[in-house]
């Protein structure tokens, strides 16, 4: 009987995720029931918000056991089935977990049309990431011509299309990202109108220049000293979808910002618009996501970056560098290799 592999949550992390935090188990993989499938992981993705899984505290969704197997979307080969539905050697997507292989009913599976593009961008730029751009950006952010969208993580997989968005949509496209090598990227690559480096010393100062007119809408993504750089900006019925803070990501403490006053004030004052959202808030815009987005990628007017590490035993170390910025693009861990 073959074996596979899981990764579990081994501690809860004080701070900064470390390897001691994840286990690496074998397991024998099972053979599946009525009614189910055998599922074989290609391809994992890693994103910012395992990190709050990781976490005890209240959420909008609940957290990992303590041994439990890391949260995760996968896209998997359909290795047996067992269920009419699904035929060996569909590909699909699904929420399996840091995990070579697992069982499925077929509740929450998803096919993938390798039509549309390479299979990775499913859990990409046609996936969880681009739907969070294209939903954050569109429904609330709501760039008009000629506006200025400012979007932290601008070389990252929600930020670097959240830009190339709105220039489809007419406005100015500012990015912040960490690095001269992501910026030129973001510039010159995927044509935001600029990119500013937050690691340098006078950022602020740097991003008031690059924004001259104000910003319309700031697309969150970081929080931390970049959005205290991007408030004073606001103008007036500025919006701002918060997407992510991952600059917070790693406190042991909550603490309101000392400004936290003048900020509320200023939200007052300039009917400021701040909303959080989850991207599963927007199901129902799915079908517009997907028949837009691959259009866009299609045409070659959204471009995107794959940062892969190889095997299931690289996923600690990949997602610990990925909450510093470590990665270039959509972080992806190759599990297995494409049936193609």
């Amino acid at each position: 009987m073959s074996q596979g592999k899981r990764i579990v949550l081994a501690a809860r992390p004080v701070g900064e995720p470390k390897p001691s935090d994840f286990r690496i188990e074998e397991f024998t993989v099972p053979t599946p029931g009525q009614g189910e499938v055998l599922l074989r992981t290609i391809w994992l993705s890693l994103d910012p918000y395992m990190r709050g899984r990781m976490s005890e505290g209240p959420s909008y969704a609940a957290p990992v056991p303590i041994g439990g197997v890391m949260e995760g979307e996968a896209v998997s080969e359909v290795a047996a089935s067992n269920n009419p539905d699904f035929a060996k050697g569909d590909i699909v997507r699904i929420r399996s977990g840091w995990q070579t292989h697992a069982i499925s009913s077929g509740k929450g599976l998803i096919k993938v049309d390798p039509k549309l593009g390479p299979i990775s961008t499913s859990i990409g730029v046609l996936g969880m990431p681009g739907m969070t751009a294209y939903t954050g950006l569109l429904d609330i952010g709501k760039p008009q011509e000629g506006e200025t969208v400012v979007v932290a993580g601008a070389s990252g997989a929600v930020g670097s299309a959240v830009g190339q968005i709105a220039k489809i949509k007419g406005a100015r496209a500012v990015g912040i990202a960490g690095g001269k090598d992501k910026c030129d990227y973001v510039v010159k690559e995927l044509g935001f109108d600029e990119c500013l480096d937050h690691r340098e010393t006078d950022f602020p100062a740097k991003l008031k220049f690059a924004c001259p007119k104000g910003i319309d809408v700031y697309f969150e993504n970081v929080g931390g000293a970049v959005f205290e750089a991007v408030f004073p900006l606001l103008n007036p019925f500025a919006r701002v979808p918060v997407c992510g803070l991952i600059a917070h990501y790693n406190d042991t403490e909550a603490k309101p910002p000392k400004w936290a006053a003048s900020m509320m004030r200023a939200t007052l004052t300039k009917r400021l618009t701040f909303r959080g959202f989850i991207v599963s808030d927007f199901a129902a815009r799915h079908g517009d996501f997907l028949r837009d987005m691959s259009a866009w990628v299609r045409d070659g007017k959204v471009k995107y970056k794959e940062f892969v590490t190889e095997g299931l035993e690289s996923a600690p170390g990949a997602f610990m560098g990925l909450l510093k910025g470590a990665n270039f693009g959509k972080q992806l861990v190759r599990v297995g290799q494409d049936k193609a």
